[in-house]
């Protein structure tokens, strides 16, 4: 079977797990807190632009008071955070006045303004205490000493620990995949774990494999991404080179066979970077998985474990999911249990949406302060070949001798332009096009990396081309390859951002 062959390529890490064994992970995830603490506050001095300040003259407090510019002002004490949701179509603006800040392990600068839209869930950590004030519409907004961070540092510093023994051994570094259910904050423990290291001068690689939600590309694509600074606190991660592979749809169970190959994709590409570039084989990779953790979702994080090798698995807030891990990975794999924040916020169908159809606008027409101006050229059919991935289901007994249903799941079947076309997110292969290819052609487009994204505005049957707005600031060639989902928006605007807001229900590629 597959699945036995990777079991065995992966004990070859046997000796590699020893060293980590040696580390004594789990030791140092539960060695005393204020060690950990005083040892690692070099880190966020090191970082600060200037020297911490006294969190105020007014002492701490655990709700917000009124200040001079409209505001509120929260005084908060080391090692207590500040939560607050911003409301529906408001905005609110995050000010450091003194001390020391960061969001998500990234650093607050001190007189700054920062500016959170509708629906955003923050939470503002303090390792020293701080002042802060925040001017605007919120939710909620309120103080809490109940927060998992002491954890959470711990689980660095252990990684950086594997991070310094691979360097003096010249050897790979931690390979971390973080799971859980939905809304456990797994995102948000990528991130952080990603800024610290970057923060200490690694590079290490996220890797993105949550198709609904995902923080490096529009959604419905699984990627990698090469992390060389801090993300900015308002915007996330730069995301100037992504590796991007199309999926096509939101969840993994709409093609389980397809998120499992291009899981292998991306771990193979990962493991070649590896062995050109020392700083990304030493940082390691994060990587983020979906919510789906049951039957088949299940069985895709065992097969994700399997193809990048990890070293370390840190589940969120389920013991069913650590114990049902401990006893399928291999024994030198440390699988660790960690609790979700009291701030992570269950999210609504509608909410879920919104956010993809963000994500969606963000790639054509920027972040705020950043606007891109998408370039609209009329496409011929003749000029590209649309596909889709996945064939139809048919009964075992219709198919031909020798071919099992499981094949069709990764076969590209063309689709002929027409006006269903309409509000369809198109992404472009970067494999030329080949009408002698054959299987190898449909293998190598289904396994490389995509360069861009093209939403369809309106089609022309009659003249037989198609309208796309699109990033290239040209027809992307004289010939090129499209790949398109399933469904599409039910009705037409003239405006692409309503488009993107308000007709795309399902953001399949």
């Amino acid at each position: 079977m597959e699945g036995s062959k990777e079991v065995l390529l992966w004990t070859e890490q046997v000796e590699i797990a020893r060293k980590v064994n040696r580390l004594g992970f789990l030791g140092c995830i539960m060695m005393r807190m204020d060690q950990t603490v005083d040892s690692h506050f070099l880190l966020f001095k090191s970082m600060s632009t200037e020297a911490p300040e006294k969190a105020g003259d007014e002492g701490s407090s655990s709700g917000g008071t009124a200040g001079s510019g409209g505001g509120s002002r929260f005084d908060l004490e080391k090692e207590t955070e500040l939560r607050f949701e911003v409301e529906a179509g408001e905005r609110v603006q995050l000010e450091l006045l003194s001390g020391l800040a960061e969001v998500f392990g990234s650093e607050l600068n001190r007189n700054k303004k920062y500016t959170f839209g509708p629906g955003s869930k923050i939470a503002v950590f303090t390792w020293q205490g701080c002042s802060l004030s925040l001017t605007g519409k919120t939710e909620v907004a309120y103080v809490s000493k109940d927060t998992p961070m002491l954890l959470y540092l711990n689980t660095h510093a252990a990684l950086e620990q594997m991070r310094r023994q691979a360097e003096r051994d010249n050897e790979r570094g931690p390979r971390v995949m973080v799971v859980g259910p939905t809304d456990v904050g797994k995102s948000t423990v990528c991130r952080l774990l990603l800024n610290y290291a970057v923060r200490l001068g690694r590079r290490p690689t996220l890797v993105e494999l949550d198709v609904g939600q995902s923080s490096v590309s529009v959604p419905g694509t699984m990627s990698a991404l090469y992390i060389e600074r801090p993300a900015d606190v308002e915007e996330g991660f730069s995301v100037q080179a992504p590796l991007v592979f199309h999926f096509g749809s939101t969840t993994p169970g709409t093609n389980i066979k397809l998120y499992n190959k291009l899981t292998s994709c991306l771990a193979e590409v990962f493991s070649q970077r590896c062995e050109v570039n020392r700083k990304a084989s030493v940082g390691g990779c994060i990587i983020n998985t979906c919510g789906w953790v049951k039957g088949s979702g299940y069985q895709a994080l065992v097969h994700c474990a399997s193809a990048f090798q990890v070293d370390v698995v840190l589940v969120l807030d389920q013991e069913r999911l650590y114990n049902e891990l401990k006893r399928d990975l291999p024994h030198f794999v440390r699988v660790v249990l960690l609790p979700k924040s009291g701030g992570v916020v269950e999210r609504s169908k509608d909410c879920r949406r919104e956010t993809r159809d963000d994500k969606i606008r963000e790639y054509f027409y920027g972040f705020r302060g950043t606007s891109f101006y998408p370039h609209a050229f009329d496409v011929r059919f003749s000029d590209v070949r649309i596909y889709k991935i996945g064939a139809p289901s048919i009964p075992d007994s219709c198919l031909p001798l020798g071919m099992s249903q499981d094949d069709t799941q990764l076969k590209l079947v063309p689709v002929s332009p027409g006006r269903d076309l309409t509000h369809h997110v198109l992404s472009v292969s970067c494999v030329e096009d080949d009408t002698e290819g054959g299987e190898s052609r449909s293998r190598g487009i289904l396994e490389s990396p995509v360069c861009g994204f093209i939403v369809v505005t309106a089609v022309d049957t009659q003249a037989q081309e198609f309208s796309p707005p699109s990033p290239f600031t040209r027809h992307p060639g004289s010939t090129c390859n499209l790949f398109v989902g399933r469904e599409g928006g039910k009705q037409n605007h003239e405006a692409i951002p309503e488009m993107l807001i308000n007709s795309i229900h399902f953001c399949f590629l």
